[in-house]
């Protein structure tokens, strides 16, 4: 399994142009004041999935053979993989059958429905999930669609760095959420290949930390997933972004839930902004490292927008 190179990145950017507009990137006085220091939000939840990952699987399927077209995909997901395959299959006339957990975000789930897509409810846990899809694969000969070892989504999703950096080159540190690690490995590429001196840190739930704990120990492991940030629950960590990341990731931090929810009452207040507990762990992580970060400008990846009215609640209640 080969990673994907910048050459890549700048061809998905091509592949994607004609069915999504570039997401904003915008400075809020607000976050600058609650960090100290100059803070942009790349709004990954106005893509018209809610969050980032429909770059990757626009550019994935629309790679796909003649054969693999006429089969059809499958995808485990905990919701914005899913939506991001439904949508793009839908886009090329490609079936496809995603697998869910079944305490899967219901409003992901119906999005995933109203793509047309099959929703396939299986396990307690988003890696048993993923045991079946992988089964369900091999059983009918579909184009599985792994959620990180694929070079075509980590490219596709790498284009919102690129645009940052188009947008604001003088960037310092970037901020990336991590579930599988995609998002962490496209933007470690691009960031090393435009500026090595940006630093781009990922950050995971302390419920969850497969991702942290074999970017730490260089190893892939498995890791307690009890995170309520579906967009970060992952129990196993993925050989293709971790390489990536264990190349090009010099920092990487954990943040807990109840910070990440206060993080999303944040995103409310301060800009505006509906972000799902992933999309706002990039503001707990900056809080969190608020001295080191000082002075520095820094851009914040908002994943996705994609919160339950449990979730928005749970945010709420910590302004209580």
């Amino acid at each position: 399994m080969q990673a994907p190179t910048y050459d890549d990145v700048a061809k998905a950017r091509e592949r994607i142009a004609p069915y999504l507009l570039r997401t904003p990137l915008h400075e809020y006085p607000d976050l600058n004041e609650l960090i100290g220091a100059r803070v942009f939000i790349k709004h990954e939840n106005h893509l018209p999935t809610g969050a980032f990952k429909v770059r990757g699987g626009i550019n994935l399927i629309s790679q796909l053979s003649e054969a693999e077209r006429q089969r059809g995909v499958t995808a485990a997901s905990t919701g914005n993989h899913g939506q991001s395959v439904a949508y793009a299959a839908q886009l090329f006339d490609v079936p496809a059958r995603i697998v869910v957990p079944e305490n899967a975000n219901p409003g992901k789930v119906a999005a995933i429905r109203g793509q047309g897509a099959e929703v396939i409810f299986h396990g307690a846990r988003f890696d048993d999930a993923r045991r079946f899809c992988e089964e369900l694969a091999r059983r009918e000969g579909l184009r599985y669609v792994h959620s990180g070892d694929e070079p075509h989504l980590i490219a596709g999703v790498a284009t919102a760095t690129a645009e940052m950096l188009e947008s604001q080159p003088d960037l310092e540190v970037i901020i990336v959420p991590v579930g599988g690690g995609s998002g962490l490995a496209g933007a470690a590429l691009v960031a090393h290949e435009i500026n090595p001196a940006i630093k781009v840190i990922g950050v995971q739930s302390a419920q969850s930390q497969a991702a942290y704990q074999s970017w730490k120990q260089q190893q892939l492991l498995e890791q307690p997933n009890t995170t309520l940030a579906e967009g970060l629950a992952t129990g196993t960590a993925f050989e293709l972004p971790q390489s990536m990341m264990w190349e090009y990731v010099k920092e990487f931090v954990l943040v807990s839930d109840e910070q990440i929810l206060k993080a999303m009452f944040w995103m409310l207040e301060r800009t505006r902004t509906l972000a799902e507990p992933a999309g706002a762990a990039p503001l707990a992580a900056a809080y969190q490292l608020r001295e080191e970060l000082k002075g520095k400008k820094l851009a914040l990846v908002c994943s996705g927008g994609n919160a339950t009215p449990a979730q928005i609640q749970m945010a709420l209640d910590t302004a209580g």
